[in-house]
């Protein structure tokens, strides 16, 4: 549907020396030598910043549900929400 647009003289006129000057941009951009440069996904080094898995002891059942409203056997007790 996009193809069938209806554009006036004016917009014609605006749009193709938009694409004119960017491909102006492009052609003087590909005058760059970039054999030397690695291609890249990403401007700065990409590392993984996550911690690896490590085995610790958790929080005591007792000290997790101090805080809490409701309790009961050692869970957190929540209203029913499905029937």
């Amino acid at each position: 549907m996009l193809a069938r647009l209806e554009l006036t003289e004016e917009e014609k006129n605006l749009f193709s020396k938009q694409i004119g000057s960017i491909i102006e941009y492009m052609d003087k951009l590909n005058e760059l030598d970039t054999s030397s440069v690695e291609p890249t996904a990403h401007v700065l080094p990409m590392k993984n910043v996550l911690r690896a898995d490590e085995l610790k002891p958790s929080l005591p059942n007792d000290k997790a549900l101090q805080n809490a409203p409701n309790k009961t056997n050692g869970f957190y007790k929540v209203p029913k929400i499905i029937e």
